[in-house]
């Protein structure tokens, strides 16, 4: 049974016990809350931005050219693994951004059977033209906020990746 928002305002921060636990629960429940928030505006935000790089691109293949943006040439394996999907799933993506000329495959410098995928020059130009808009909306909407603040949210956010990372996810060097 979740408790409601109001339940963490009706305790002093000195409770232990039992009003101890509905304070953990009834902030447990506003983390959840937020983060769902989040996620959902971030899905509609990825939408956007995906059909900002290309009208047939879908945000799946958007989240794909971020990582490859970020990490540079990448094993289509080790890309399938920093992002939690199958291979073939992210095969057929690659294959089709490749379709669209965002992509290429080329034999891996260490591994000549492999093939890393990169940016095309045409993908690398759609996705710096998105992300510097991203990064200014971003910018703009955390203008305000005092800088400590901002180095707060994201200690706890690396906090909370952190955690995850016991449940396999790999770490983001990169972040």
């Amino acid at each position: 049974m979740s408790n409601p928002p109001e339940a963490a305002a009706d305790s002093s921060p000195g409770d232990t016990g039992v009003d101890a636990v509905v304070d953990a629960d009834a902030a447990l429940n506003a983390v959840e809350n937020q983060l769902s928030l989040l996620w959902r505006r971030g899905r509609s935000i990825s939408n956007q931005l995906s059909r900002e790089v290309h009208p047939d691109v879908e945000p799946a293949a958007y989240g794909l050219l971020t990582v490859i943006r970020k990490q540079g040439p990448i094993r289509l394996t080790d890309l399938a693994s920093s992002i939690g999907v199958g291979k073939p799933s992210v095969s057929r993506q690659i294959a089709f951004l490749e379709g669209l000329g965002l992509v290429s495959k080329e034999a891996d410098p260490l591994d000549g059977r492999a093939q890393a995928i990169r940016l095309t020059p045409e993908g690398e130009e759609r996705m710096h033209q998105v992300q510097d808009a991203r990064r200014e909306v971003f910018r703009k909407r955390l203008a305000q906020w005092p800088a400590q603040d901002l180095q707060a949210l994201a200690t706890y956010m690396a906090k909370l990746n952190a955690t995850y990372e016991r449940d396999g996810f790999p770490r983001d060097e990169h972040a």
